[in-house]
C-alpha cells in the first residue's frame, strides 16, 4: 500500500503510455520499435551480441544520427522481447538524454571499438535506478496488454486460443490456424 501512494503518479502516467500505443497484433517487440523510428524520424538499430558476465542484457545507445538498441543475442525469444521493449520504454519515457555513459562498461560491450570513439559517439546508456524502475514498470504493462487475455480489446476467441496465439510469436511457433493446430 505504501509503495502506491509513493508511485501511484508514476503507475498512472506508465498505464496511460501503455493504454495509448497501438500494439502490433501479433505482437512484435522488433515492429514496435520499428513503429517509434517512423514516428520520431529517426532510425532505431537493432543489434545482437553475445551476452557477456556482468554485463546487462541489453543497452540504449543513442548517437547524433541514430538510437541502437544492443541485446544479448543468445537468450529466449520472450527475454529477447522483453529487453527490446524495455529499452523502447526508455526512449518513450524520454532517458535518452544525458551524460555519457562509463567508459568500462561500453568497452566490454564494444571491445572493437576504441575507447575514445566509444566516448565520443555514445549518448546516455547508464540510468538512474528510478529511470530504470519506470522503463520495466512500463515494459510490463506493454507487455501484459499485448500478450495477456484481456490486455487488449477482447476478440471473439475462446481466452485459451487467444492465449496460445499470443504467445506462440515468443516462443517461435506459428500462429495456430485451426481449433487443434
Amino acid at each position: 500500500m505504501r509503495w502506491i501512494r509513493r508511485h501511484g503518479g508514476l503507475m498512472r502516467r506508465c498505464r496511460a503510455i501503455s493504454e495509448s500505443l497501438d500494439l502490433p497484433d501479433p505482437f512484435d517487440a522488433a515492429e514496435l520499435v520499428a513503429r517509434l523510428a517512423r514516428a520520431r524520424g529517426r532510425p532505431i538499430d537493432l543489434i545482437a551480441v553475445p551476452a557477456r558476465p556482468g554485463a546487462p542484457c541489453g543497452l540504449l545507445v543513442t548517437t547524433g544520427q541514430a538510437d541502437y538498441i544492443v541485446y544479448a543475442e543468445d537468450t529466449s525469444e520472450v527475454h529477447r522481447q522483453h529487453i527490446l521493449v524495455h529499452e523502447y520504454a526508455h526512449l518513450l519515457l524520454g532517458h535518452a538524454d544525458g551524460p555519457s555513459p562509463d567508459p568500462g562498461l561500453t568497452r566490454g560491450l564494444l571491445p572493437h571499438l576504441s575507447p575514445t570513439l566509444v566516448g565520443k559517439v555514445l549518448g546516455r546508456t547508464v540510468y538512474l535506478e528510478p529511470q530504470e524502475r519506470e522503463a520495466e514498470l512500463l515494459a510490463s504493462l506493454i507487455l501484459k496488454r499485448a500478450l495477456l487475455p484481456g490486455g487488449r480489446a477482447a476478440n471473439a476467441q475462446s481466452p485459451d486460443a487467444e492465449w496460445a496465439q499470443r504467445l506462440s510469436p515468443l516462443l517461435g511457433r506459428r500462429r495456430p490456424t485451426g481449433p487443434h493446430d
